[in-house]
C-alpha cells in the first residue's frame, strides 16, 4: 500500500532592502493582495503573515519592513522587527534587484546573515527589465560574499519563475502540522488590512515628506441599514502643513484617497461600505514611543 506524502509546513521570511518586491512577490506568491505596494521606499511597516496552503505542505510567509539606515525611531524599530525574523524561521528569501547591483544595504544584510545558520535563497527580482547576461555579474559578486542555497530569477510583478520558486520552498519545508486553516490567508485582522489600503493611497497620490509622515488607524466598523458596513478611519500626520495636503484644495486629495481606498476596502470585504475619513496632526509622532506603540509600531 502507497504511504500518503508526510504533511510539511514551515516559516519563510521575505528579506531585502526597501523597495525591492517584497510585497509584490509575496502577493503573487499568495494569489491575493495583502500586502500594500508602492514605488516609495519603507511601504511595508509591519511584519505580515500571509498563508499559502497546498494539498501537502503550508507556507508561513513574512513579508518584513526593508532593511535601511533609520533616520528616527520608527525606522529603528522597522530595522529591528526585520533583522528579528532571521533567527525565527526556516528559511530566508533575501530579495534583489536585477537591474541594481550589490550596495551597502545588501552588504549589511548579508553581514548579519553570515552570524545565522538558516538556510537563504536569493532571489532576483525584476528580471523582465534587464538581458539574462546582466544578471551573472550581480550573481557572481552576491555568491562571493555568501553561499546561498538557491539562486532563482524571477519577475514578481509578471509571475516569472514564481511557480519554480514554490515548488523550492517546499522542497525545504520540514515535516510539520497545519498551523492555519485552509482559507486563512493572513494573520491580520481585516481593520488592519482596511487601514493599509488607505495608506497605499496615500503613497501613491502624495509626494515628498507626506508619505512616511503618516500613519492610519481604523477605529470604527459598524453595520449600517441596507448591508452597508460604516468605517471610520484617522489619518495622522506629523504637521499642520501635511494635513493640508492630505485634505487638499475644497477637500479634493482626501475624496481621491477615500474613493480609491474604498474600491479596494469593498473589493477586498466583498460588499458596500460607507468610508469615512478624517486628518489629525500628531507632532513629531515617528520619534515617541506612546504614538509608536498607540499605532501599533512597537511590540511588533
Amino acid at each position: 500500500m502507497e504511504s500518503k506524502e508526510q504533511f510539511r509546513s514551515g516559516f519563510v521570511a521575505i528579506i531585502g532592502r526597501p523597495n525591492v518586491g517584497k510585497s509584490t512577490l509575496m502577493n503573487r506568491m499568495i494569489g491575493r493582495k495583502i500586502a500594500i505596494m508602492s514605488d516609495k521606499p519603507q511601504t511595508t511597516r509591519h511584519k505580515i503573515y500571509c498563508v499559502l496552503t497546498r494539498d501537502n505542505y503550508q507556507v508561513i510567509f513574512l513579508d518584513t519592513p526593508g532593511i535601511h539606515k533609520p533616520k528616527h525611531k520608527l525606522g529603528q524599530h522597522l530595522v529591528d522587527t526585520s533583522l528579528s525574523t532571521f533567527g525565527e524561521v526556516d528559511l530566508i528569501l533575501f530579495l534583489v534587484e536585477a537591474n541594481s547591483f550589490c550596495g551597502a544595504g545588501d552588504r549589511y544584510i548579508l553581514e548579519h546573515l553570515a552570524k545565522i545558520k538558516t538556510p537563504v535563497f536569493l532571489v532576483i527580482n525584476k528580471v523582465d527589465l534587464v538581458p539574462k547576461e546582466q544578471l551573472l555579474p550581480l550573481i557572481d559578486e552576491l555568491h562571493s560574499k555568501y553561499k546561498f542555497q538557491e539562486v532563482i530569477p524571477v519577475s514578481a510583478l509578471n509571475g516569472d519563475n514564481v511557480d519554480r520558486l514554490e515548488r523550492l520552498i517546499a522542497g525545504c519545508l520540514p515535516p510539520g502540522p497545519k498551523y492555519y486553516p485552509d482559507d486563512m490567508l493572513t494573520d491580520k485582522p481585516e481593520q488592519f488590512i482596511m487601514a493599509e489600503l488607505i495608506r497605499e493611497k496615500i503613497l501613491h497620490l502624495t509626494s515628498q515628506e507626506i508619505p512616511h509622515s503618516v500613519a492610519v488607524i481604523v477605529e470604527q466598523l459598524e453595520e449600517r441599514p441596507n448591508n452597508t458596513l460604516y468605517v471610520g478611519a484617522l489619518i495622522y500626520v506629523e504637521r499642520d502643513s501635511q494635513k493640508g495636503i492630505i485634505i487638499g484644495k475644497k477637500g479634493q486629495m482626501l475624496k481621491n484617497i477615500g474613493q480609491l481606498a474604498r474600491q479596494e476596502i469593498e473589493k477586498l470585504l466583498g460588499s458596500k461600505i460607507f468610508l469615512d475619513i478624517r486628518v489629525k496632526v500628531r507632532e513629531d509622532w515617528r520619534n515617541k514611543e506612546s504614538y509608536l506603540k498607540a499605532f501599533g509600531y512597537k511590540d511588533m
